[in-house]
């Protein structure tokens, strides 16, 4: 560690206070975030604290939990939140607080908490500024590109999920042409639209359902399989992905581990994983495998249903039909048990009704999604490349064992 690095008690290097209380019916329409012991809970009308700044989450689950906010912000009481940086750059008081070791200075008993007057004298190494900024712009770079790469994807599922409603679900572009309007698609697709309407019967309901002139109407089974059979030895070591790692979007291949098979749904790529309990239906769980090998069977909890489209639909439409609101608020009405404990069950979906397009139009849109998937895998990929370097970076760059031009050699 070089010499320049000063040795000094935490409480030289930072004040912290708890924050401030605001009742849900106090709070006004806003853009001032209010930071509470995981980040943002909210947003205000109102800050009472200057940005760039920092929170600490002092209590329970949120204990140690660091959050940055680059703007004026409200602390809540759920956190601690730095009151005076003492001259030392804001941004690297975030990372050296997100490295520090919080759990060793508990100061409650079956819950943790965090006093800081509890914290203060430990003993710390702080490097001079001009080396803090480096190291918080290195650290910020690499943050900032996961951010964007967040938030690149986000947009390109949006995009996905828009069109999958706009053809499929409120069938604008057959509204309209039977308006007379454009619909602003290529010629090729466009023709795949009929310019009107008719009347068909469900085989659910005595009224006539108004669908595009010449798509089908059926029951879910027709078009999708709910829990198709997999096969997969017993003990057999396979991907598993426990509820709590099961996302709200797609499956990555960090949230599952290699565990023996016991018993539970078993799923291979282009499967659309739903969660059947609550409140993780209503928190949106649901994922679309397709990382997973050639030939390779996963495994997971009996907490979801396995949903596959058959054809011609896409095996993406399986995953945009169980993210669709109409589908998710039938599943829901559809639980049982005990409140707290509710669950869907699988036969239940079966009473679902969906409207059927022709061939030629889903296999346009699952080249669109298909492609779309694609970016989003490849960006997730690379996102956790860079989460790496930073996870190696963080604690070598603020314990000084790794100095700034080595690590920018390295992110190069």
């Amino acid at each position: 560690m070089s010499a320049e690095w000063q040795k000094l008690r935490l409480g030289e290097v930072i004040s912290l206070q708890r924050g401030h209380d605001l009742p849900e019916q106090d709070r006004k329409p806003g853009k001032v975030p209010i930071y509470g012991s995981f980040g943002i809970t909210g947003y205000h009308s109102v800050a009472r604290a200057k940005g760039p700044g920092v929170t600490v989450g002092r209590s329970g689950a949120s204990f140690g939990v660091i959050s940055y906010s680059p703007i004026d912000y409200w602390p809540h009481n759920a956190a601690l939140y730095v009151t005076d940086f003492k001259g030392n750059d804001e941004k690297f008081i975030y990372y050296f607080l997100k490295q520090f070791d919080f759990q060793k200075y508990n100061s409650g008993s079956a819950i943790p908490s965090l006093n800081r007057n509890f914290i203060y004298p430990i003993e710390t190494s702080i490097p001079p500024l001009a080396e803090q900024k480096a190291i918080a712009h290195i650290l910020g770079t690499l943050d900032d590109k996961i951010e964007l790469n967040r938030r690149m994807n986000e947009t390109l599922e949006s995009m996905a999920r828009a069109l999958f409603k706009s053809w499929f679900v409120d069938f604008d572009p057959v509204r309209k042409k039977q308006a007379g309007q454009s619909t602003g698609l290529p010629a090729e697709i466009d023709a795949l639209f009929p310019g009107e309407f008719e009347l068909v019967k469900g085989p659910s309901v005595t009224e006539p359902v108004e669908v595009p002139k010449g798509w089908r109407v059926g029951k879910l089974p027709e078009a999708f399989e709910i829990n198709p059979t997999r096969s997969l030895s017993k003990n057999m070591n396979a991907p598993y992905l426990e509820m709590s790692n099961m996302p709200t979007d797609r499956a990555r291949e960090e949230g599952f581990v290699l565990r023996p098979f016991g018993s539970g749904m078993k799923f291979i790529n282009g499967d659309t994983l739903i969660a059947r309990i609550t409140p993780c239906l209503e928190n949106g769980k649901t994922c679309f495998v397709d990382f997973l090998k050639d030939g390779e069977v996963g495994w997971g909890s009996t907490e979801y249903i396995v949903l596959r489209s058959k054809p011609p639909l896409g095996l993406s439409m399986s995953y945009f039909l169980a993210r669709d609101e109409n589908f998710r608020v039938f599943a829901i009405s559809n639980m049982t048990g005990t409140t707290g404990r509710q669950r869907v069950p699988a036969e239940s979906l079966t009473g679902y009704e969906v409207i059927i397009p022709p061939a030629e139009l889903c296999d346009k849109f699952e080249e669109f999604s298909s492609n779309i998937f694609k970016k989003l895998k490849a960006t997730d990929k690379e996102t956790g490349e860079l989460t790496a370097i930073r996870d190696t970076l963080l604690p070598k760059l603020i314990s000084g064992e790794l100095r700034v031009k080595d690590a920018e050699r390295f992110v190069g």
